[in-house]
């Protein structure tokens, strides 16, 4: 299959395109001068160049891919008939919300259950589920570098170790709210409150917890910009504002806790509040520094963007897939893939993770035999070439 790949120096590009290379097809890239999702005729002179190639009077590119959905590829590829094949790794991706995401020529995956089936019931049959992937030929042969650099042990540089974003930024839409009324604020914070000790069960989606009279209610305080250009459901937007507020709120206070028990680092973006007990080690780039993170990191710990109703998230594949012992919260989809203290441990509170990172810490031989099948489950399941098959399938 010849594929013609759109590189906007996503951070899993080079490792997508090599398997797709090992799995035998033809890939070219192309970039974009890309400042927003509309067509440009830039954008669509470029594009039109690699879709009319021809080759014996045969279109030469079988279709068009790039992680996440852009809406102008959809509808570029639509005019000129192309196959478009999108893999979206971002939870929430509100741009699948457009109505280019109705063309036949797409094939969109996404990586949480719930949200694909979300869409389905809005019409959208153009979206299917996959689990997101790894790259297991790399990360075995750098796994087996970075162990010969210690005589073939693993020599940890941390206990306690959680890379992500921390999102108490301008991200943490919930905080910039500053003029609810006070009984409806309180109420609200109550229910986040209540949320930050429950893993695998959503509040936010319960009627009974938040009516669409609250939704309604907080519209009227937080302002969402109306394009026109999507059919947006803007109560799940609220709906993921409180749930990001969650995940503020508990990444900061899991962390917390293991700083005041454990010796605990985090990395993460800049500008991140300070938590007292925590070192904050700053950026790891995603291809060399954090696989060398998981790997001699004796526990890393995943704590779920909330907005991710039931998928499993990447940070736990990377982590397995770097033969990174991990520490989850409780999610729908990690339970249906892993088995509980096999391949990885599951957390059903928080109470739950400070309590299994105070054993595992203490049970060396236990957690490194979990970390070992972990890895394997990974390869076995969610390497890109197990998975890109019927990604590519058009």
């Amino acid at each position: 299959m010849r594929i013609l790949y759109y590189d906007w120096d996503e951070f899993n590009g080079e490792d997508c395109r090599d398997a797709m290379r090992r799995l035998g097809h033809h890939v070219d890239t192309v970039r974009l001068n890309m400042k927003g999702f509309d067509v440009t005729p830039e954008i669509e002179g470029t594009l039109k160049t690699f879709l009319e190639k021809k080759e014996c009077g045969i279109r030469f590119y079988d279709l068009l891919y790039s992680f996440d959905y852009f809406p102008n590829l959809s509808e570029i590829c639509n005019k000129y008939n192309m196959p478009y094949v999108s893999w979206v790794f971002d939870c929430p991706h509100y741009i699948l919300d457009s109505y280019t995401a109705y063309n036949d020529v797409n094939h969109i995956y996404v990586f949480d259950k719930m949200l694909c089936s979300y869409m389905n019931s809005k019409g959208v049959g153009t979206i299917k589920y996959s689990p997101l992937g790894i790259n297991d030929i790399r990360l075995g042969k750098l796994c087996k570098q970075i162990d010969s650099e210690t005589a073939g042990q693993i020599i940890y540089q941390h206990d306690v170790c959680f890379l992500g974003n921390l999102y108490d930024n301008e991200y943490n839409f919930y905080d910039q709210v500053d003029c609810l009324p006070p009984d409806l604020k309180e109420y609200i914070d109550l229910v986040i409150s209540v949320q930050e000790k429950i893993f695998g069960h959503d509040l936010f989606a319960n009627e009974k917890v938040i009516s669409s009279t609250d939704i309604a209610n907080l519209l009227k305080y937080i302002n969402i910009e109306k394009t026109g250009k999507y059919e947006m459901d803007y109560e799940r937007v609220i709906r993921d504002i409180l749930r990001k507020k969650v995940t503020v709120n508990e990444r900061r206070n899991i962390l917390a806790q293991m700083g005041q028990r454990f010796d605990t680092v985090l990395y993460t973006m800049p500008g991140a509040k300070p938590i007292e007990g925590v070192c904050n080690l700053g950026v790891a780039d995603y291809y060399n520094q954090m696989p060398r993170i998981f790997r001699r990191s004796k526990i890393n710990l995943n704590i779920t963007l909330r907005s991710i109703l039931s998928g499993v998230p990447l940070r736990v594949l990377d982590i397995m897939a770097a033969g990174g012992f991990v520490i989850t919260d409780y999610h729908k989809e990690i339970a249906e893939y892993f088995t509980d203290g096999e391949d990885l441990v599951i957390a059903y509170t928080p109470e739950d993770m400070i309590q299994k990172t105070s054993y595992y810490l203490e049970h060396e031989d236990e957690r490194q035999e979990i970390a070992i099948r972990g890895q394997q489950k990974v390869f076995d399941v969610f390497a890109y070439t197990k998975l890109l098959p019927e990604i590519l399938n058009v």
